[in-house]
């Protein structure tokens, strides 16, 4: 499976309207998805790029285009994202001369897990 497709079906809810004007999604991967195999092993943790495409992929569905980076401005990853667990995605997106600025924070229950900002373009 690609890592979209991992992604896609991970996919729990979302995009979820809130009245700041972002949008939330939840995914919760199972213990059985190749994403966690060798990272690492008897300890597996969700990759760092899954939380960079899971905001980009989170983008496009809220934005309703397909989207390419442009730029990752920040990428912080706060605390492990372990199988099973569900993770909510906080997603505030903007857009300024042709470009979609997308913020995402992670979380998981009231952990924070991380953050990322992205500059997108519009690739249809």
């Amino acid at each position: 499976m690609t890592m979209q497709g991992s992604i896609s079906a991970a996919r729990v809810s979302g995009p979820s309207p809130q009245p700041d004007g972002s949008v939330v999604f939840e995914f919760c991967f199972p213990a059985g998805d190749a994403v966690f195999a060798g990272h690492f092993p008897g300890r597996p943790i969700l990759p760092g790029v899954f939380q960079l495409e899971m905001a980009r992929l989170a983008a496009e569905w809220a934005a309703d285009h397909q989207l390419a980076v442009r730029e990752i401005s920040k990428a912080k990853f706060q605390r492990p994202i372990l199988p099973e667990e569900l993770v909510r995605v906080d997603l505030k997106l903007s857009e300024k001369d042709g470009s979609i600025h997308a913020r995402a924070v992670f979380s998981v229950g009231a952990q924070p897990a991380g953050e990322t900002q992205l500059l997108l373009w519009r690739n249809d």
